[in-house]
């Protein structure tokens, strides 16, 4: 009776121990976004998903993906449907107001993608201009702010970058890393030299979850010191 109490209560630590650390933390993207997010064969992959799989394992949790439209991914978020949004999200003080932000993960940029030759030197100079900007990103709320733009949203970079190579727009505004990769694509468009300035994406959380934000927090440290951040950087990046 004795070794078959000790059996169930080791039985017990053992499924104790499975709960602790199978929980499943759902993730909302939108694959939408390379190198940070988009899909290959079917899977969402990039930067960010292997940042976010990196830090859920120094967790002790499982990730699953929830793939949406970027603008639905905060409403997501409020309502419970996934856990954490990693979308390339500035933290903003708009944002702010809605949800938590964990400390900032990568530094980017806005930049313009035109036609070459027809190189802009400054954001203003986009005043009387047709430009693609994608529903909800950063670049959405630059062009906004600058008189007399004509702005044209898209639902994904890549949409956006087909109407200016078609001549349906005149510029593009878009984060610095998916510009680099869009271009590389087409031979006749180019980043403007205009300048912006930096902002720096964050994991959202609710505002309520402050023990899964102090966690994020602490995961991040960790594989910025394991070196597992600068092995994706190196991958994603350079």
């Amino acid at each position: 009776m004795k070794i078959m109490k000790y059996v169930g209560i080791g039985m017990g630590m053992m499924l104790l121990s499975m709960v602790a650390f199978g929980k499943t933390l759902y993730v909302g993207t939108n694959a939408e976004f390379a190198p940070f997010e988009y899909l290959e064969k079917g899977k969402v992959t990039g930067f960010d998903m292997e940042l976010m799989n990196a830090l859920a394992k120094e967790m002790k949790m499982d990730v699953k993906i929830e793939n949406m439209a970027f603008d639905g991914l905060l409403p997501a978020l409020q309502m419970k449907k996934v856990d954490v949004v990693i979308a390339g999200m500035t933290e903003t003080p708009e944002r702010k107001k809605a949800v938590s932000f964990t400390k900032p993960y990568f530094k980017a940029k806005q930049v313009i993608i035109t036609k070459k030759g027809k190189d802009i030197k400054d954001f203003k100079e986009l005043s009387g201009k047709k430009v693609g900007v994608m529903l909800g990103f950063t670049g959405d709320a630059v062009v906004s702010d600058i008189k007399g733009v004509k702005v044209q949203r898209f639902d994904a970079t890549y949409s956006a970058v087909m109407a200016l190579e078609k001549g349906k727009v005149d510029a593009v505004v878009a984060d610095s890393e998916p510009a680099k990769k869009y271009i590389a694509s087409y031979k006749d468009l180019a980043i403007a030299s205009a300048k912006a300035e930096e902002e720096d994406y964050a994991i959202a959380v609710r505002k309520n979850d402050k023990a899964l934000l102090d966690n994020l927090n602490k995961a991040l440290v960790k594989v910025k010191s394991n070196g597992t951040y600068d092995a994706l950087l190196k991958k994603y990046f350079k």
